[in-house]
């Protein structure tokens, strides 16, 4: 666990705090096993702060070291196709072009609140790429694949996760891609 990321917070072991994950993230950091789960910190925050800009500056956690997951969306033959992209907060998705190629839509965007919410059992805010719907691809960029640690929502807007970038790589339905932030 690396506690420069989440910057003045008191961070403990993702597993000792079940209360400070969304149902979906727990179930996760099981699936995990021991080891690995062990090695994700989590930290209680002032939901109030759980935007990226808010957090970083309420609590010394330098932005570089944040990392948004977005859940985008796109038709094709009526179908609708999510993905979740993770890419540091100090940049943005390539919703567009990489996203949209890859989600193979005429056009891809940043899925409805809602649907976001209700699909992954999570907090608008606090959506993690741990715990995702079974089936989704996760793409993450090649920034947070390589960080030590990168800071993540927990499923709620009451903690934030301190991952290491080789866990999430390591995640069902996970591929680095190039490009995918700008």
């Amino acid at each position: 666990m690396s506690r420069s990321v989440l910057g003045t917070l008191d961070v403990i072991a993702a597993p000792e705090r079940p209360d400070l994950l969304a149902a979906p993230t727990a179930a996760a950091l099981a699936a995990l096993g021991a080891e690995r789960a062990g090695r994700i910190g989590v930290a209680e925050i002032d939901p109030d702060l759980a935007d990226t800009a808010a957090f970083c500056q309420a609590y010394g956690s330098p932005p570089e070291f944040s990392a948004n997951c977005v859940v985008v969306s796109g038709k094709r033959a009526g179908e609708t196709r999510y993905a979740a992209c993770l890419v540091l907060a100090t940049t943005r998705a390539d919703v567009n072009g990489v996203v949209r190629k890859r989600l193979d839509v005429r056009k891809a965007s940043f899925a409805p609140m809602d649907d976001a919410v209700d699909l992954t059992g999570m907090a608008y805010g606090g959506i993690t790429p741990l715990g995702l719907p079974e089936g989704w691809p996760l793409w993450i960029a090649p920034e947070v694949a390589a960080a030590e640690a990168v800071v993540l929502g927990s499923g709620i807007r009451g903690s934030k996760l301190a991952v290491p970038g080789d866990i999430l790589v390591a995640l069902p339905n996970a591929e680095v891609v190039e490009a995918l932030a700008r």
